[in-house]
């Protein structure tokens, strides 16, 4: 028998989150308090963060345990399945072995969960009421109202608007679970209102969304801002994702030649492949590609330099590969990656030239989720498909290699942008080096 899936049991959920910034060979950039031009303090950030979490942010412990509490809801999906492509091999005709691991089956069918449920218990557990938060594609803001409903936490998403309408039934999971959502740019913040008075039409980015976000947790004591991505405390928490995707390689007998994720703010590319690092550094006998849409490209596109994380110039700043704050995004139906910057982690090892870049047209990683659902049965996550198009190019090079990517999310909400690529409406957007280039004269001077 060939087997086509390598599961874990319970007990080998991860009792520990991996901290990669304790093992880089390099030292990070901390982040910049913009108002004194010098590191940030951790009080700086108690306004909108729990100190639980902000201990996470800016430790140096290899390890962090994950709390019981956190550990019991993580079972309702964890461990999700590696599964072998083996239909995907055969439509390809390739010699290499493909393996993805599968994120979708969590309760919001991705990722993200991982770290709403983290977030949402440290800040229940600090008396925390509510948490306020952005969301692109909506699967951020899916898995943040699920955490909230568990822990009975009020709930407020900033939706960036062009998704808010593309992917209607995103919010209405977000509303099963009782969480306000609204459409970014809006009329609720200075922030929001000072874009639309630039410009009344604008269809929002999360660096819009953020600010709005950032904005109102500020200004309540009782809520918190929580962040999907970027952040490191964030990238800590989905490393059970590579974790267990260790274990599980070992009983496929395996070890990856190729390691693939998309790349937005971050999130899924470092837990997917952070636990893998250390190898990576001792050997360095296998690649680590990172996925971004060609219309968004942080990593192969932008500047390595501090810039701020948000529209408004609310966060502190971060030293990332950035298109600038101000740069809003064509409007790609993969919102999840519409975001200005990477993370600083993310960042670093790219600029260290210890992980790869690679940027993908919108037309062409449907293409790639097309022929992977008629193979697999299992249809993606326009975010998704970035990966699954870098590893179907990899595997058809014919190689024998094997090639492992990261299956972030489902794309069972997306089917409105299937139908229209399938209706030949979809379209590629070209490279906006003038939006990019105007944007990055923004940049602020540290």
């Amino acid at each position: 028998m060939r087997d086509y899936k390598f599961g874990l049991s319970e007990k080998e959920i991860p009792y520990q989150w991996y901290n990669v910034a304790a093992d880089l060979p390099f030292k990070l950039f901390p982040p910049i308090n913009p108002g004194t031009g010098k590191p940030l303090e951790k009080d700086a950030l108690r306004p909108i963060f729990p100190i639980g979490l902000i201990d996470q942010e800016v430790s140096s412990e290899h390890w962090i345990d994950i709390p019981v509490q956190v550990r019991d809801i993580y079972r309702l999906w964890r461990p999700t399945p590696l599964r072998r492509a083996r239909n995907l091999e055969k439509l390809l005709k390739t010699k290499s072995r493909i393996y993805y691991k599968d994120e979708s089956v969590s309760p919001t069918g991705s990722h993200k969960t991982n770290t709403a449920v983290a977030q949402a218990y440290y800040n229940k557990k600090e008396g925390i009421k509510q948490l306020v938060t952005e969301t692109g594609a909506g699967q951020w803001g899916s898995a943040l109202s699920f955490a909230c409903n568990i822990f009975s936490l009020g709930c407020r998403v900033y939706m960036v608007k062009v998704s808010y309408h593309q992917k209607p039934f995103r919010k209405s999971l977000m509303h099963i679970w009782g969480a306000e959502v609204i459409p970014s740019p809006s009329e609720l913040t200075q922030s929001g209102r000072n874009v639309l008075k630039e410009d009344p039409h604008c269809q929002g980015s999360l660096g819009i969304a953020i600010s709005e976000a950032v904005e109102e947790a500020a200004k309540n004591k009782k809520a918190n801002y929580a962040l999907g991505s970027v952040l490191n405390h964030v990238l800590l928490h989905q490393t059970v994702i590579g974790l267990e995707t260790k274990k599980q390689l070992k009983l496929a007998g395996e070890k990856p030649d190729y390691l693939v994720a998309c790349v937005g703010g971050g999130s899924n590319f470092g837990g997917f492949a952070f636990p893998f690092i250390k190898d990576k550094l001792k050997n360095n006998n296998f690649k680590m590609i990172a996925v971004e849409p060609t219309s968004c490209p942080s990593l192969t596109k932008g500047l390595y330099r501090y810039d701020f994380g948000d529209e408004a110039c609310l966060t502190p700043l971060l030293k990332m590969f950035t298109l600038g704050h101000k740069f809003v995004p064509p409007g790609i139906h993969a919102g999840g990656l519409r975001y200005h910057g990477c993370s600083p982690l993310v960042s670093a090892l790219h600029k260290h030239k210890i992980i790869e870049a690679l940027s993908c047209q919108q037309v062409e990683i449907f293409k790639a989720a097309i022929t992977f659902a008629r193979a697999e049965g299992i249809v993606p996550a326009p975010e998704t498909a970035h990966a699954i198009k870098v590893a179907i190019d990899i595997a058809k090079q014919n190689k024998e290699k094997c090639i492992v990517f990261n299956f972030s999310g489902h794309g069972f909400l997306d089917l409105a942008s299937y139908d229209k690529f399938l209706a030949g409406e979809l379209k590629n957007y070209s490279y906006p080096s003038n939006e990019i280039k105007k944007a990055l004269k923004y940049l602020p001077m540290i």
